[in-house]
């Protein structure tokens, strides 16, 4: 299994330069690939900030690339977790924070944004401050 970066994984989903996006589509689609949680947070980053990516259009591009055969995601589930909740209005990386902090009592932030979405879905209850 080959660990992939964010740049191949852009280059996959939007083709910005072809040679380089002919070369990750070849072997994403042809070798078991492993993308690191830290790797996907920066895709999600990279596709909104720089590519214009709505939320509704990350979660689809993210997820169907998460399903290819040969891709395996760490904590694949608390990625589909933080996606949904992207999905519903809260931030990607506040999503995923929120997922690997499970069982916790509370997670405590000054941003009060972040608190009432996250309470309103029923994520792990959010403090703020």
């Amino acid at each position: 299994m080959l660990a992939i970066d964010t740049n191949l994984i852009v280059r996959y989903l939007t083709g910005d330069h072809p040679e380089q996006a002919a070369v990750a589509k070849e072997l994403i689609d042809s070798e078991d690939v492993y993308v690191c949680i830290t790797v996907f947070l920066e895709t999600e980053w990279e596709l909104r900030s720089v590519y214009g990516f709505a939320a509704k259009q990350l979660a689809a591009a993210l997820r169907a690339f998460a399903g290819l055969q040969h891709v395996t995601i760490e904590d694949a589930g608390q990625i589909a977790q933080a996606l949904d909740w992207m999905e519903a209005g809260m931030d990607f990386a506040d999503a995923l924070h929120l997922t690997k902090a499970q069982g916790c009592d509370a997670f405590v932030s000054f941003d009060q944004r972040f608190a009432r979405t996250a309470n309103r879905l029923g994520a792990t209850k959010v403090r703020a401050l």
